[in-house]
Order: C-alpha cells, then structure tokens, then sequence
C-alpha cells in the first residue's frame, strides 16, 4: 500500500493540534517542515497499521527515508510535551466530552538482551521462565466516556540502580547480620506510584474543564498516600482498587483478614453488564470496614464472577457511593484491559 498526500482530515488535525500549541506560548508552534513529518506518520500509521520506519520508508516510495524519519524524532525540536496535551484537547473538544474516569495501568515491554541505547530499559524477572530480561516498564493514563477511549498520558519507570544494588546486597548478608546502609531516595528515580500521581496531575493541568468521576487502579496503586493524594488532585473523588485477600480489617475488638470476614458474610448473586459487552452473573458482598493498612474506614466489595472460583476484593474511598455503581465503574477497568487500545500503547 503507497502513501501519497495526507488526507485532509489528518492534515485538519495537525493544524487545529498546532493552533492548541501556540496558546502555551509565541515560540511554541510547529514549522511546515514538522507538520509535513507528522502528517506522514499518522497516514503511515493508518496505512500500514504499524509502526516502523522501515515500513513508512517502503510505503511512502521516497518521500522520507528511514534515517531521515527517525532524524525528525530524536532530534526535531518539537514541542513534544505539549503535543498529546493539545491532540487530546482537541479530540475532547470535537467531540464535546465533559466527563470521564481515568483508568491507571502499567505493563513490560520485552527488549533484546544486548539493548543499551533505548531509555529507561533495565533489568527485570520475566515471569515466564523465572529468568531475567531487558526490558521497559510503562505507567499509562487511559480516560474512559461513554463515546471514546483515549490515552491521554505515560512515562516510563526505572528502578533506582543504587537502591537494586542495595537489595541485592542486603539478601546476600541477611543471614551475616550485616546489613549494608540504605541509600538515600533519588527523585530522578520515582516509583510507579509517584509516577501515577504525576500524570493524574498533569491531566488536572491540561484538561481543567473534564469532570472526572474516579480514578480506577489495580492493587499497586492501593495505598494511603496514593488514594489521599489522588482525592487532593481532583477535589472529593472516588478512588477504587483492589486489595489482596490477607489484608486485615477490624471486626469488633480485633482483627480479622478480608478473605475470612466475607467467608461468613452473605453474599448476593445478581447480573452486572460490562460495558460493551452482554449481562454476567456475578456473587457480591459488600460493607464499609475499618482496613488497617489504611487507618480509615473504606468501602469493601467482595465480587466473583460466574466461572470464578475465589473472590477478588475492592476498596473504594468514597463511602457515599451504592456497591452496583462501584462494581459497574469498576467494569470499565476490566473492558480496558481487555481491550486493543492497551496492546497499542504497549506496542507505541
């Protein structure tokens, strides 16, 4: 398949996204030289349904080569960091979204074993053959409403190599008793949950005028810090994630683990429907508790799905909301990861 001219809707899209940029400042603004390279890799992308320079080279029958291509990315100075912000304003906007819930994810991307030039590319175990790789960690920021689903932000995450290297040693001495001295927190270095928040905030900053209705996350995210930052960022907002099945709750005069409090609590079996999809018969049990890791009381939800056999446990920071408008808010953190959008980040 050859590439001739943009078509004009790509080249609409380019203009309205350069006219977005310019509203951050006089000098931030795209050359016709930038705008020409961004038309061709969206029609490329489109054409080819991939992407690769090589490929966008074949298709495009000498309109950039590889070199030329992969020159524009790495060293055009494109305002790179307000390119997704005002892409995303303007698909916002075009087409009249107010509000939405923002879904938190992350993911490995496999790398060659000899990779040393590619950002943020580490170390880590692969969980396949217990071995190690080279590899990518990615935190994204997904914004899901009722017309589209949209990526609306990402980093990549690295472990600190001192902090690596502190571990390893503290295992190897464990047994000697000597333990070597922790070293400090490095800020270039953030966890993913640090990561998280940033985005969260970069999103608040960019888009001020979207509504969000909560913030969804798996279980890395449930922490206090993160749901009570997170509640900062955007004003009274529900948070959900998971807990695992040994957090502790308390239940009268002492204490007593998620998995066993809902072993003799009685849940209810009633249909759910996942968004885009058809009806699911689902157990559900549901009450606000005290969890202990959080000093707070939270919503607790026990859900199983038909075919399942344990429970998977939810926590939810506002205790005003029903149990079904948890769970079916919780339903679009599922279709998300079900859905081609995230093997397309990953892949980007």
């Amino acid at each position: 398949m050859l590439i001739g001219d943009p078509l004009p809707f790509i080249t609409e899209f380019v203009e309205s996204i350069n006219n977005a940029i310019r509203e951050y400042g006089e000098n931030c603004q795209l050359s016709s030289t930038q705008k020409f390279w961004i038309s061709f890799c969206i029609m490329a992308i489109i054409m080819t349904n991939t992407v690769c320079w090589a490929t966008f080279e074949r298709a495009g029958l000498g309109t950039y080569a590889l070199s030329a291509l992969s020159w524009m990315l790495r060293h055009s100075k494109i305002p790179w960091e307000f390119l997704l912000c005002s892409s995303v304003s303007h698909i916002l906007k075009n087409y009249g979204i107010t509000k939405g819930t923002l879904a938190l994810d992350d993911s490995e991307k496999k790398r060659s074993k000899n990779t040393k030039r590619i950002s943020k590319v580490h170390k880590m175990k692969d969980k396949k053959t217990d071995g190690y790789l080279m590899g990518q960690s990615i935190v994204f920021l997904i914004l899901i409403t009722p017309i589209v689903t949209i990526p609306v932000g990402f980093m990549f995450q690295m472990p600190d190599p001192k902090l690596t290297e502190w571990n390893r040693l503290r295992k190897q001495r464990k047994k000697s008793g000597c333990c070597p001295k922790k070293p400090p927190k490095n800020p270039a270095y953030p966890t993913k949950q640090e990561i998280a928040l940033i985005l969260l905030r970069r999103f608040r900053v960019c888009h001020p005028t979207i509504r969000i209705q909560c913030v969804l996350a798996d279980n890395l995210y449930c922490c206090p810090a993160f749901f009570k930052k997170a509640t900062e960022i955007f004003g009274k907002i529900q948070v959900i994630s998971q807990i695992k099945k040994n957090q502790n709750i308390r239940y009268g005069n002492g204490k007593k683990c998620v998995k066993d409090f809902f072993s003799s609590y009685t849940c209810v079996s009633q249909k759910i429907r996942i968004r885009g999809g058809e009806e699911v018969n689902a157990v559900i049990g549901s009450a606000r508790l005290h969890v202990c890791s959080h000093k707070t009381k939270l919503f607790v939800i026990a859900l199983r799905y038909e075919g399942e056999e344990d429970f998977r446990y939810l926590v939810a920071s506002d205790l005003t909301w029903r149990t079904e408008d948890i769970v079916r808010a919780y339903t679009l953190q599922l279709e998300f990861q079900r859905a081609e959008i995230k093997n397309l980040i990953i892949e980007l």
